[in-house]
């Protein structure tokens, strides 16, 4: 459940802090009041994209930040444990979302910084949108496959089913790239070979690599070291060096010692220079002979250093694309050997796939006859109530010529508005109205299936009225049961029936436009007021005199789902 939505700086909105509570919640408003600053700030938080034009003018961020408390966390715990993110504490979920006009935009869930494709990946399990356009969505196939695996449970099935095709669809691409691949000469298969047995000789690792990098810069710069090392070494401990030096001031030093003991310690340390120098002399003296190699290892060093540097320009900079490279040269050599048998294995295990996915898709045609025929009668029956006295609901399944990632069949769902008339496609026979109220059946038949707890309505009940739109009001109160239900509304029906009421303002007496969202309190009148509004007139009595009795109606009035 949404505990809590605070907002700050989102389009016309300064700030306003928002404490849900369950069942049916209802956002009202003027047409152009700022509504849609309600959807957008829980847009974001589900993972929505969207730029910076949303922050308010003159402002450098706007923030959104939510609460959500679920009875049972496990589920949502998984999702956070998989992304590496913090498990709720006591099953409440924070999300917030920075977004800055100068600076990078910042997200955290439970406190630590996340990603915007972390917020997509859990918006799908707390919230689903309904808007508008929805009804048009219900014209395509797709849309309809969706909606009878949902009521059938049949997601699980339709997954496994969907791997199995992506996978016998790999096997199919291999069998074309084997009819392609051109037969190599007995040259190329010589040429190839010459260079894997070369990258083999190199016996290649970061570590080889990085040590024949060394001992080709001691071979390169070997004569100037040599050099280097016997002038060091001479200068250190040679007949006219700094040893021999030393030791004529270590006569002097002793024979000081010799008058004086305190200074005993001091001929001691100088004693311990002149031995340090001569370790370091016969040090220099030992690389210098160290690195005058032999031209065999010279040699090789070499050889293997133009090796590596071919590779890395034919194949890549690093060990990694070389050994890849490697590993294709080898696979062309063995496709050669016998590529008829390997395309001969290949159909024999595509065609067993294939056999095993009809058998798949056969049966998930089935089911999904099943449920969509028992989703049809039951939306059906949610449409007697919206005002479709005769109307009927069908369902034809479409064969595909070739199996599909979904299947081997489409469904179709019918519909006819009016007795007499035959089962048609609902693209044929519905008008905007009739879809609405079509999609809207289903949507609530849907929602007892959906394990999403948080569902917005986005004016859905738009292009009904009256006594129809009571109905839909009472259908998504049940839904309310459930579900946390949020609905944008312009009816009064709808409205009235709400367990929760929000009106959304906007200002516009002083310099610049504000909205304001408010929650409304029956026990003020403040709610009575909203529904004359929307009944057309906040002043009229007649119309708070309809309000009044709209919410005394409803209060008596229990709706199941």
């Amino acid at each position: 459940m949404l505990q809590y939505l605070t907002i700050s700086n989102l389009a016309l909105l300064e700030s306003a802090s928002i404490e849900f509570d369950e069942g049916f919640t209802v956002v009202t408003g003027e047409t152009g009041a700022g509504k849609s600053v309600f959807l957008g700030a829980l847009s974001l938080l589900s993972g929505s994209r969207s730029d910076k034009t949303v922050i308010r003018s003159g402002e450098e961020q706007c923030e959104v930040e939510a609460a959500l408390k679920f009875e049972d966390p496990t589920k949502i715990n998984e999702a956070l444990k998989e992304l590496g993110l913090p498990e709720c504490e006591d099953g409440v979920l924070l999300l917030k979302r920075s977004l800055r006009a100068t600076k990078a935009s910042r997200i955290s869930i439970n406190g630590s910084l996340a990603t915007l494709a972390n917020l997509q990946a859990l918006g799908s399990l707390w919230i689903d949108f309904h808007g508008p356009g929805e009804p048009q969505r219900l014209l395509k196939n797709e849309c309809q496959l969706e909606m009878i695996d949902l009521f059938a449970r049949l997601h699980s099935e339709a997954e496994k089913y969907r791997m199995a095709y992506d996978d016998w669809k790999r096997t199919l691409s291999e069998i074309e790239r084997l009819r392609n691949t051109t037969k190599l000469t007995q040259d190329q298969i010589e040429f190839l070979k010459q260079q894997i047995d070369r990258i083999d000789a190199l016996e290649l690792s970061p570590e080889s690599v990085e040590q024949l990098e060394i001992d080709f810069n001691r071979v390169a710069s070997s004569q100037d070291l040599i050099g280097l090392s016997i002038e060091l070494g001479s200068g250190l401990t040679g007949d006219n060096g700094v040893v021999a030096s030393l030791s004529s001031l270590m006569s002097a030093a002793k024979e000081a010692a010799e008058m004086d003991t305190s200074l005993g310690e001091l001929a001691g340390r100088l004693e311990g220079v002149i031995l340090e120098i001569q370790e370091l002399g016969a040090e220099y003296e030992m690389m210098g002979s160290s690195l005058d190699f032999e031209p065999e290892f010279a040699e090789q060093v070499q050889s293997r250093m133009t090796d590596w540097q071919d590779f890395r320009r034919k194949y890549g900079r690093d060990v990694a694309d070389v050994l890849e490279a490697r590993e294709e040269m080898a696979r062309k050599i063995d496709s050669q050997g016998d590529i008829k048998g390997a395309l001969d294995r290949l159909h024999e295990k595509a065609d067993e796939r294939e056999a095993d996915l009809k058998a798949m898709a056969a049966g998930l045609t089935r089911k999904r006859k099943k449920g969509g025929e028992e989703l049809a009668r039951k939306a059906e029956a949610v449409l007697l109530e919206l005002g479709f006295k005769k109307g009927k609901c069908g369902l034809d399944l479409v064969k595909q010529s070739e199996l599909k990632s979904y299947g081997d069949a489409l469904p179709e769902l019918l519909f006819s508005p009016n007795v007499g008339e035959p089962l048609k496609p609902l693209n044929k026979v519905a008008s905007s109205g009739e879809l609405a109220r079509v999609m809207l059946a289903l949507k609530t038949i849907l929602a007892n299936v959906d394990s999403v707890p948080i569902l917005v309505f986005d004016e859905v009940d738009a292009n009904v009225g009256g006594e129809i739109g009571k109905m839909v009001g009472q259908r998504l109160k049940g839904i309310g049961n459930n579900h946390q239900v949020v609905c944008i509304t312009h009816l009064p029906q709808v409205a009235a029936l709400g367990d929760n009421h929000f009106v959304v303002e906007k200002d516009q007496s002083g310099d610049r436009a504000t909205v304001c969202i408010e929650k409304l309190n029956a026990k003020d009148d403040s709610r009575v007021v909203e529904l004359a509004r929307m009944l057309g007139d906040r002043e009229a009595g007649s119309a708070l005199s309809h309000a009044k009795e709209l919410l005394a109606e409803n209060a008596q009035v229990s709706i199941e789902s």
